[in-house]
């Protein structure tokens, strides 16, 4: 058997230094798997949300299948933020500096030019036997070779100053490719996971000199349905940045056929890459509908997300569901909800009774994902609240970005209607601990966003796998797993072609009619029917949705080099 592991010349790292572990041989391409975020372990706070949610599942079952891939990312000094609550009770950003003795440092420092400036870069490395995950080399500007401004840039994640996001973007492409050359490793495949890191083509292009030796190596993830979220710079500002590198704007504009004003990172990924994909089959059309027009771009085809099942999955309801105990589902499922309540009554002193039907909606806090929907029709709200003959709770948690006002706003706003209810909680503290509890707590996971606005979403997933069932619109990928009244619960979409403050009214009228004449009287009238559900959800959503699924379809499919 010829194990092709990927070698280093440097004599401070060895290969079982990184790895610890020889790569299996059906996963034994190298790969690097560059992402701005990556969601491994509660401790290690350099995540926001889905995104890296994602890339933690997917270090995670890498590692479960021992393939030869090692993750890229940034090692931000304040983590994304702290969601704390000001005097009020309502929810403020925190920006506390964290420390992690568990990750190695490599001993290696570079420069990067940055604004035309050698920036000193510092790699870390968080081993295997850590957490579980395959290697994950992180890059820390926060060195005293450096000035404040050249210290700054791994502060904080997802900076709202255009210029630390671009230095950000430069650190991660460009400074991931030439720490991967300071180690000696030759990975066969450089993975994109989402755009932020299309700087290091740059670096390649520099290295192999030609667009097409570019793409013979490079793969791309996109996650952006919408075209206002693909992130673009002014050619003249990202000049000015040096996130061309040795190249001219003009230059880089020429090579890879581009026209306009400013550089789109994910239209420029889809040139440089030889294979894309979306995120779901939905998203898959949807990104060959966006992109596909533009000459030059890559194939994009479909790798549905998943998400790791020995990392989310309660083992206790797991093995009751897998041997068809009712009575052992109930009985966990109780336990999982006083975990959960316990946090419901330190943050916001109220008691919650395990008894009673638990929704929750919880994901990245985001205005398109409607956290409010529920809300709309106020009465009805009111209605569904006070009913004492089939009584609900609801929590709401969820972290908006720290300089989105509107979305701090609407979460404030939901704090503050919430609060007069005994069975209305809204939690701060949206990280993977706090998503684990809720996912395992909830009877109902809610997901209502504004339709083919979700690439994917994972969250459903994991919910899926500690028996909470999900009532969502069949977006992202929904369509692909849930069948109404058999594995979920199903809230019609409105026509396309409607206003959105009348779509809003239709699925707030049909998630209310679901909730009220199917949802909440199952769950008090038809136990067996509930239970019935909850059993088939687990089934189905594993293999179909988890992370090791999607790890063989990325080595088969983008990896492989018969995917040339």
């Amino acid at each position: 058997m010829h194990i092709n592991l990927i070698k280093y010349r440097l004599t401070t790292m060895t290969s079982n230094e990184i790895f610890g572990y020889t790569p299996d041989e059906k996963y034994n391409t190298p790969v690097a798997y560059f992402s701005m975020e990556f969601a491994i372990d509660q401790s290690l706070k350099i995540y926001s949300g889905g995104l890296g949610f994602l890339a933690g599942s997917h270090l995670r079952s890498a590692y479960e299948r021992k393939q030869n891939l090692v993750g890229v990312g940034m090692l931000w000094k304040y983590g994304y933020y702290d969601q704390g609550r000001d005097g009020n009770g309502l929810m403020k950003p925190e920006f506390i500096e964290k420390d992690y003795s568990f990750l190695q440092d490599t001993g290696i420092i570079f420069t990067v030019t940055v604004h035309d400036a050698p920036v000193h870069v510092r790699a870390w490395l968080l081993k295997p036997e850590t957490f579980g995950s395959a290697p994950l080399l992180l890059l820390s500007t926060d060195v005293p070779e450096n000035d404040e401004l050249s210290r700054s840039i791994t502060h904080s994640l997802y900076d709202p100053n255009e210029t630390t996001r671009i230095a950000q973007t430069i650190v991660l492409g460009i400074g991931g490719a030439m720490l991967l050359d300071r180690l000696g490793m030759e990975p066969e495949v450089y993975h994109m996971n989402e755009g932020h890191s299309v700087s290091l083509n740059f670096y390649l292009l520099s290295k192999y000199k030609s667009l097409e030796e570019v793409k013979k190596r490079v793969v791309f993830t996109t996650h952006t349905p919408e075209m206002a979220g693909n992130e673009a710079h002014s050619y003249d500002l990202l000049k000015e940045m040096s996130f061309f590198y040795h190249l001219q704007a003009h230059e880089a504009r020429s090579i890879l056929g581009l026209e306009g004003d400013n550089f789109n990172y994910t239209l420029a990924a889809l040139k440089f890459a030889r294979k894309a994909n979306g995120v779901s089959k939905l998203h898959g059309g949807v990104a060959r509908q966006m992109w596909g027009s533009n000459p030059g771009v890559c194939e994009i085809i479909s790798i549905t997300n998943a998400q790791n099942k020995a990392y989310w999955a309660d083992p206790l309801i797991d093995q009751a569901m897998a041997a068809d105990q009712d009575e052992a589902i109930i009985n966990r499922k109780k336990e999982l909800k006083r975990e959960l309540f316990k946090v419901v009554a330190d943050q916001c002193g109220k008691l919650f009774k395990e008894g009673v039907l638990t929704i929750v909606w919880a994901r990245r806090f985001a205005g398109y994902k409607r956290a409010d929907l529920l809300m709309r029709d106020w009465d009805r709200f009111m209605a569904l609240v006070n009913n004492s003959a089939l009584p609900v709770q609801i929590i709401w948690a969820g972290k908006p970005y720290p300089e989105d006002m509107e979305s701090i706003g609407l979460f404030n706003q939901i704090i503050s209607r919430a609060k007069p209810f005994a069975n209305c909680a809204v939690l701060t503290g949206y990280e993977l601990g706090l998503s684990a509890l809720l996912k395992k707590g909830s009877d109902v996971w809610l997901n209502n966003p504004r339709m083919y606005r979700e690439a994917s979403g994972t969250s459903g997933m994991t919910a899926a796998m500690n028996g909470s069932i999900n009532l969502s619109l069949p977006d992202g990928w929904v369509p692909e797993f849930a069948k109404d009244g058999e594995n979920a619960f199903l809230i019609r979409p409105a026509a396309d072609e409607l206003p959105v403050t009348e779509k809003d009214r239709l699925e707030n009228l049909s998630l209310m009619d679901t909730l009220e004449q199917t949802v909440i009287p199952m769950y008090y009238n038809e136990k067996k029917h509930w239970l019935s559900i909850i059993k088939k959800a687990a089934r189905d959503v594993v293999p179909a949705f988890e992370a090791g699924r999607m790890v063989r379809e990325y080595q088969e499919q983008l990896y492989a080099p018969s995917t040339t």
